[in-house]
């Protein structure tokens, strides 16, 4: 990375965990790039994914989130870490609880805990607000109880921060997105013909390309404020029917019907259902002003074009 070389000397040579080692933890691997300057290390409870991680430059650690004494080993280990895990679905004696970031800061806690940790969260956390701009000062509102999850693994982390002194990020993602990412765009859907939701009904919607978001992750490793949100969310500012609309277009694919709320229940799942609920426009100037992110992807225009040309074709 670019920036690392500004760094001092005795700084570079950085031991960064990563923690959900998914599709955008292995993009931000790959921005780190690993080498002399960094030695990438992920949490995996997969012996099969030892070897996929290996020859990606990524040294494997066996442990569970769901365990807490296989992270006995991570205390004192990582200069920095990018915590990508999701919450538990399901198992929880409380389901507003995050039991696995609160195991996971535990044993960072116990031994010289690394300089800086980002943590993955999700716009949810700011519920419904009906369409208004909406920053990082803004109250969270959850309404799911993955939202309340989140919003609970935000306080751990947080807590981190504040009692050992370690900066802390919360990056507030939306729909993520990319033409090379599985399940990355709205084809499928599209062909299924799902409907949306009539104009006078829906709701904004808000994304990000995974690839600006890995990006957004590995510089908040080290641009990050103490104890900080960020709204990780591109320029975008489409209502859900729209979005859609435009995807179709640029697939060469029918638009979507348009169906009235009080119909979606009939014909419409639950969980997206839960998306159709909840209409926020989010700011991003911390992403730009903080991190000094410029996005390779300003609008998902910009970025589903990148790809498109050839899933018409396929």
């Amino acid at each position: 990375m670019a920036f690392l070389g500004a760094l001092p000397a005795r700084f570079r040579r950085e031991r960064v965990l990563i923690v959900g080692c998914g599709d955008v933890g292995q993009r931000a691997a790959r921005v780190l790039g690993g080498g002399s300057r960094v030695r990438l290390l992920a949490l995996t409870s997969s012996p099969d994914s030892a070897s996929a991680l290996r020859a990606q430059g990524i040294t494997p650690l066996t442990g569970d989130l769901d365990r807490p004494r296989s992270l006995q080993r991570l205390a004192g280990l990582a200069t920095r870490v990018l915590h990508l895990a999701p919450p538990p679905s399901e198992g929880q004696a409380d389901w507003r609880r995050d039991a696995r970031t609160r195991t996971l800061v535990q044993a960072l806690a116990r031994r010289a805990p690394p300089f800086s940790l980002v943590y993955g969260s999700t716009t949810g956390v700011y519920g419904d607000c009906e369409g208004r701009w909406v920053d990082e000062c803004a109250p969270t509102q959850p309404l799911t109880p993955r939202a309340w999850r989140r919003v609970d693994a935000e306080a751990s982390v947080h807590w981190l921060g504040r009692a050992l002194g370690v900066r802390t990020s919360a990056l507030r993602i939306p729909g993520i997105y990319a033409p090379d990412r599985p399940g990355g765009t709205p084809q499928d859907r599209l062909r299924r013909g799902t409907p949306v939701l009539r104009a006078e009904d829906d709701v904004y919607t808000n994304h990000i390309h995974a690839d600006d978001l890995a990006r957004a992750c590995v510089l908040s490793l080290w641009r990050g404020r103490p104890q900080r949100n960020l709204n990780v969310v591109d320029d975008t500012q489409l209502k859900m029917g729209d979005y859609f609309d435009l995807a179709a277009d640029l697939y060469q694919l029918p638009r979507p019907q348009r169906i009235a709320r009080e119909s979606a229940g009939d014909q419409l799942p639950l969980v997206l259902l839960s998306f159709m609920s909840e209409s926020r426009r989010l700011h991003n100037r911390r992403l730009k002003e903080e991190l000094r992110l410029q996005l390779r992807y300003p609008t998902v225009a910009e970025g589903l074009r990148s790809g498109a040309a050839g899933s018409a074709r396929s």
